[in-house]
Order: C-alpha cells, then sequence, then structure tokens
C-alpha cells in the first residue's frame, strides 16, 4: 500500500475528487491511503497564521518554515521511504517516468503552496522534490497534487481493473496511444477502420503500432527523440513522413 498526505490550509478542496471512481474504490481496497492535513493545526499564534510579508519587501505574502516543519516531524514515517514533494511551478514537469518511480514509494508527502510562494527554506531543508505540472500558474498546489495522485494511484498494482490497459496507454512506451473505436462500426458513414473488426490480432497488432508512430510523429516529434526504435519502426516511419510530403 501507498500512502499519501497532502499538507494545505484548505484541505477541503482535496476531499470531493478523492472520494470518486477508481480512488475511491483502491482506498475501499486498502491498495492506497490518502491523508488530508490543514497546516494550520501546526501554527502556534491565535490567529493560527501559516503566512508573513517577505523580508525585503515585495508583494504577496509566503508561506512559514515553522508550521510546514512541525507538520512533516509529526507525519513522516520512518525507515527513510517517504517521499518528500513541493507542488511549484519551478519544479520539474510532472510526467508518465516520474509517475512510476513516486509508485515505488512507500508514502508521499506533498506540500501545496500558495499565495507569492513558500519561504526558500521549505525548498533548502525540508523537500525530496519539487515538482511541476506545467508552465502556468494556478492559486495553488492543492489541483497540482490531485494530479499526482491520481497519475501515480492508477499505476499502482489491483488499481485498474484491467492492468494490462496501463502498457497501451500514452506516454507508457514513449508514444501516444494508437485510435481507439467502438460500436456501432459505422456511424453516420463514419466508419471504423476495417482492419479493427477483420479479426486478424497480429494486423490489428500493426495497425495500432503504425498509429501510434503516426500520431507522436504528427502530435508530439519530440518524445520520438526519447525512446529507441527498431528496424521495423523505423521503415513505417519513413513511410509515414513521404505520406506527408
Amino acid at each position: 500500500m501507498i500512502k499519501f498526505d497532502v499538507l494545505s490550509i484548505f484541505p477541503e478542496m482535496l476531499s470531493s475528487p478523492l472520494n470518486f471512481s477508481l480512488l475511491k474504490k483502491a482506498q475501499e481496497k486498502g491498495l492506497i491511503s490518502i491523508g488530508l492535513h490543514d497546516i494550520r493545526n501546526w501554527t502556534s499564534d491565535k490567529h493560527k497564521m501559516t503566512d508573513d510579508a517577505p523580508f525585503g519587501g515585495g508583494c504577496g505574502m509566503v508561506m512559514k518554515v515553522d508550521p510546514v516543519e512541525k507538520a512533516l516531524a509529526e507525519i513522516k514515517g520512518t525507515g527513510g521511504e517517504s517521499q518528500i514533494i513541493l507542488m511549484t511551478p519551478q519544479g520539474e514537469t510532472f510526467n508518465q517516468k516520474i509517475a512510476t518511480e513516486l509508485a515505488g514509494k512507500k508514502q508521499i508527502i506533498i506540500i501545496c503552496g500558495r499565495y507569492e510562494g513558500v519561504d526558500e527554506r521549505i525548498r533548502t531543508c525540508l523537500v525530496d522534490r519539487e515538482i511541476s505540472i506545467g508552465d502556468f500558474i494556478l492559486t495553488g498546489g492543492e489541483l497540482s497534487a490531485l494530479v499526482l495522485i491520481d497519475a501515480v494511484s492508477r499505476l499502482i498494482p489491483g488499481v485498474l481493473g484491467n492492468a494490462e490497459s496501463i502498457c497501451s496507454e500514452s506516454f507508457s512506451n514513449g508514444l501516444l496511444e494508437y485510435p481507439q473505436y467502438t460500436r456501432p462500426a459505422n456511424y453516420k458513414s463514419w466508419c471504423v477502420p476495417e482492419v479493427l473488426i477483420s479479426g486478424n490480432h497480429a494486423e490489428i497488432e500493426l495497425w495500432r503500432r503504425c498509429e501510434s508512430l503516426r500520431r507522436t510523429y504528427k502530435r508530439r516529434p519530440d518524445l520520438l527523440k526519447k525512446i529507441i526504435l527498431s528496424v521495423e519502426d523505423k521503415k513505417k516511419l519513413e513511410q509515414i513522413k513521404l505520406e506527408d510530403t
């Protein structure tokens, strides 16, 4: 089982999304555990302040280091099996590779930033990793924490009904996923490719591989530079490129 602990000043933002669909079932099965923690519980003043004005002046407020440090000291497990993550636009961009790495952890503690940012000592002294979900700014780290939890959880054995589906998804093998179709085979003259209803599984697999290459080449050619292609893949890719010229 993997345990997620989320530190936030608005933990109620996460409770509803985490109790639907696969994440709810995964918790009920004991495959994952999710703890939501209000950082205010570790403040020491009567107003429960988690932020303060920045030294040196400037706009906005900065999240304080001491409540976060106290929360981590209480929540973090023993044995070095915890990974403490700060969700921040300045972090490394989240991807399937990182999700796979995190799926092997016993405990993931996620700190959700707010305001103008966090005290730099949180970054340098308390966290193991900084992660971003893209080059844009959100009002806080709660939504990005949900993205991380969802992406990591579905990689844990037993969470998905069909574990094999992970292998064919976009990014799992470095390519984008091939097109998918279901019934009816003909709808308003929009027809499913004949190969998919042929019953020839070898041909279907070849078609799917080719379409994954085609879709990746057209939509995310940068991904092709990061994977090792077989000789057959390279031949198919050259054909695809010729079709576009």
